[in-house]
């Protein structure tokens, strides 16, 4: 097999990748991975931040444009490597096979499982809502406490926890059969959820309360207090944002797929464009929505972090209820995205002989990596009863970011070391709009650093655990090199709109 088609994709033994996704079914796995729970219950932590509702909106605009801005940079790398694995691909083709091991290896372990196991239980606990023997504190079986400084974790099992694994579980199951179950589910519940939100939208700009915090003086007036962060306004405005970076995150899933995505070097940087920047757009209007049917003190303490509910409670006394559901319609969804896309890139590893090899086959019938939706599906579960998927998530948002620095700075890498390449897309307002990104990102990050080094230093310590991982997984695979295969040559899938590879 030449080089060439291996770049392109590879054929397995064990079956093939189906190009089964349109430029829609990419669309929604990028806008459904992107819309949890974030956007319901992180409002509150952003109003405490930032003291004012001016700079609150202030803070999901500049979330918006860099999310935006680093999607479309994405976009040129996602159209010269069209093939599974994304950005663990990216960031092995511009700098070398350790830097794609150390996303990966953090993507496994926290950052797509955790994320996995945070989403199934608040899917559980908004059901709770509904059913409330369903609860964090209602318990199967209890085995004790564990103390760590200051934090005591409870040994057990909770009805949260069990209907969160329960849904890990169901939506794994259905993964495992082949793309299109995947599919269907996504495209099903990404479709009820945006529309759920410009529900939210319409009755937020058009059922405005008189007691409103647009109606409340000094709209930019930070109220520093009890209820609000007492930090300077430069690092709270930064800091506070980790929480809209977080509700927007995971949009970059998509391209873990691009293996089945048909004709993958248009459709998958149209996806990036159309599923962020339409999600970001939504979440700045619902945050309107907010501000203009709630004071902003009530935005700042609601309780359990539901300000969605406590806005439609103005409302209508069932407003609770009606959120929960949408919350539940939005998380199942989310869950499922994430699920779908991240056994993807976990194969590419395997592939190159850097994660377990199960993960790198294929069903022969099903064309999907069965063993690696198992494998995360277990770590996600665990994780979930674990109860520390919480704090993991927050410890690994600096990691995160890093790995997106270093993907848009892989741009400036690769225009220099292969400027022949074909790009059928390239980095849009290169080379201004990347710069922009990188600015904002490392201040950002800087700003964690100093202020918030709980959200940091775990989270370096997570990702550098990873360099040693990666050097006895080579010696354990024999020095094979890493850059031996790629990703697999792709069966064509019927499209009626364009069927070009």
């Amino acid at each position: 097999m030449s080089e060439a088609t291996k770049r392109a994709g590879g054929q397995t033994a064990e079956g093939s990748f189906v190009r089964g996704l349109g430029l829609m079914d990419a669309t929604n796995i990028v806008a459904g991975a992107m819309i949890g729970s974030g956007i319901f219950v992180v409002a509150q932590d952003i109003a405490q931040g930032v003291g004012s509702p001016g700079w609150m909106l202030m803070v999901w605009a500049v979330t918006g444009v860099m999310t935006v801005m680093v999607s479309l940079s994405y976009g040129e790398l996602a159209a010269m490597y069209p093939q599974a694995g994304g950005q663990y691909v990216y960031l092995r083709e511009a700098y070398s096979p350790l830097w794609g091991f150390l996303y990966g290896w953090t993507l496994f372990m926290v950052i797509q499982s955790g994320s996995i196991a945070a989403v199934g239980v608040v899917f559980a606990k908004y059901l709770g809502v509904l059913v409330p023997g369903i609860s964090t504190s209602t318990w199967l079986f209890k085995l004790g406490d564990i103390t760590a400084g200051s934090k005591t974790i409870p040994i057990g099992l909770n009805t949260a926890q069990a209907v969160g694994i329960l849904v890990i579980a169901l939506l794994t199951a259905n993964n495992c059969i082949n793309l299109n179950a995947g599919k269907w589910v996504q495209n099903v519940f990404t479709t009820a959820k945006v529309i759920s939100l410009a529900a939210l939208i319409v009755v937020g700009l058009t059922c405005g309360q008189a007691a409103s915090a647009f109606h409340e003086p000094g709209f930019f007036t930070r109220r520093v207090g009890e209820a609000f962060g007492t930090l300077p306004m430069f690092a709270a405005f930064w800091t506070t944002m980790v929480g809209s970076m977080f509700a927007s995150d995971a949009w970059n899933n998509v391209t873990f797929v691009a293996g089945e995505v048909r004709n993958p070097r248009r459709n998958i940087p149209l996806s990036l464009i159309f599923g962020a920047g339409g999600v970001v757009f939504l979440y700045f209007l619902v945050n309107v929505g907010y501000a203009n049917l709630l004071p902003f003190q009530a935005i700042a303490s609601a309780p359990e972090q539901r300000v969605a509910a406590a806005a439609v409670g103005t409302l209508v006394p069932w407003g609770a209820i009606a959120i929960s559901v949408v919350v539940m319609v939005s998380t199942f969804g989310c869950l499922n995205g994430m699920i779908l896309s991240g056994p993807r890139l976990y194969w590419a590893m395997a592939k190159d002989g850097l994660f377990f090899s199960a993960a790198g086959h294929l069903g022969k019938k099903s064309g999907v990596p069965v063993k690696g939706l198992v494998l995360q599906g277990v770590w996600s579960a665990i994780l979930a009863l674990s109860g520390t998927y919480g704090d993991l998530l927050d410890y690994v948002i600096f990691a995160a970011m890093l790995f997106y620095v270093l993907t848009v700075v892989g741009i400036f890498v690769l225009r220099r070391r292969a400027p022949d390449m074909e790009r059928p897309y390239k980095a849009w307002g290169y080379p201004v709009v990347p710069i922009l990104y990188l600015a904002a990102a490392v201040v950002m990050m800087l700003v964690l650093l100093v202020y918030k080094p709980l959200y940091t230093w775990p989270g370096v310590l997570i990702v550098a655990l990873g360099v040693p991982v990666y050097f006895v997984w080579r010696a354990s695979k024999g020095g094979r090199s890493a850059k031996s295969e790629s990703t697999g040559q792709a069966r064509e899938g019927p499209d009626p709109t364009d069927s070009r590879d």
